[in-house]
């Protein structure tokens, strides 16, 4: 747990001190805590790969080396931060060949900061395939992470909406996970199956595993469907819920279209501030 000094993040106009435009962040404190976070929930579209972006994004700004790792093969994080053709290695070439380490494949993030990103690409999606049958396959990206520790303090994995393989590695390499689930009618359809994978991996593989919180996302007040499901989601998680909600809103939904974090897309929107206020919140539980 860091030190209780409160680092206040705050969006407005002008320039952050690491240059993102139209973001500055007030009164930092040094953070001891070191983590990896893995976003997961086998539900697509639920926020997951906003949430990656934007917390890692987050951090980064704030002023923390991060390390965003791409394990989704639709490389939509990626994509928010690294031009397709400037992808020379993937992590898919890190898990499968000896000669390439995860350093071999980081690239910078544009002008977000402190953040790097292991990219990935669509021939992840074959990776289950190759490893059948290697029984270090699980660990693998575990062992990847493990040089880049002091580098990086905070690294935050962007799973598939999937519990196969690539999940399993991200959460026996985490030290936490972040469930976001979108405030909808169906918004615990599934949580069952993540949860008992959560627990099979900490009993079986990473012992040390913790869930970090559960992230209400796409949350629209203005409707009795909206507020029942945040309602449901409480009451159900309790208090591993986020106090932070992160808000429907169009801007939020057009930035992963612009190939942007909310932070370069739109600095002083709702949707900034709602991912300022969970760096907070994640930072403070570490």
């Amino acid at each position: 747990m860091r030190a209780k000094q409160k680092a206040r993040m705050t969006p407005r106009g002008g320039c952050a001190r690491n240059g993102a435009p139209g973001t500055a962040l007030e009164a930092l404190s040094p953070v001891s805590t070191r983590m990896i976070i893995a976003i997961a929930n086998q539900k697509g579209g639920v926020g997951k790969t906003t949430t990656a972006i934007n917390l890692a994004a987050a951090l980064a700004l704030r002023g923390e080396q991060t390390l965003l790792v791409d394990l989704d093969p639709q490389a939509n994080s990626t994509l928010s931060f690294v031009d397709r053709k400037a992808i020379q290695k993937s992590t898919y070439d890190a898990f499968t060949q000896k000669s390439c380490s995860l350093a071999d494949v980081i690239v910078p993030a544009g002008n977000q900061g402190d953040l790097s990103v292991a990219p990935a690409k669509i021939g992840l999606a074959k990776l289950e395939a190759r490893l059948t049958g290697d029984l270090e396959a699980p660990y693998k990206l575990k062992e990847l992470i493990r040089p880049l520790r002091r580098q990086y303090p905070f690294v935050v994995i962007d799973c598939p909406p999937t519990l196969g393989l690539l999940t399993v590695n991200a959460l026996i390499a985490a030290s936490h996970v972040l469930i976001p689930i979108q405030s909808s009618y169906y918004a615990l359809e599934g949580t069952d199956d993540l949860l008992e994978t959560l627990e099979n991996v900490k009993r079986r593989a990473n012992h040390k595993l913790e869930v970090l919180g559960v992230l209400i996302t796409m949350h629209d007040k203005r409707t009795n469907l909206g507020r029942d499901a945040k309602q449901k989601i409480r009451k159900l998680f309790g208090a591993k819920v986020f106090k932070t909600v992160i808000s429907k809103t169009v801007r939020l939904e057009m930035s992963p279209i612009e190939r942007k974090s909310i932070f370069s897309f739109a600095p002083n929107s709702k949707g900034a501030s709602d991912y300022y206020s969970l760096c907070e919140e994640v930072i403070d539980r570490g």
